[in-house]
């Protein structure tokens, strides 16, 4: 019994990724929105002020530390 399936109309090529949307690559400065963002938050006050005292903390790095 074989997987492949021939008929399907889009060929396993056309289902990737494209690479742009696989990187972050930051075209600016990192706010405190994308850091509770990343690690999967609601924004809320309270989450927004963790993420503002780990930006002081950290700077842009701390982004870096939670995004493969």
């Amino acid at each position: 019994m074989s997987t492949s399936q021939p008929d399907s109309p889009a060929s396993s090529n056309d289902r990737t990724t494209p690479d742009a949307l696989l990187h972050t690559g930051s075209g600016g400065p990192v706010t405190a929105e994308d850091l509770v963002l990343a690690t999967g938050r609601d924004i809320t006050p309270r989450n927004l002020a963790w993420a503002e005292r780990k930006l002081k903390e950290e700077g842009p790095a701390a982004l870096d530390k939670l995004l493969p």
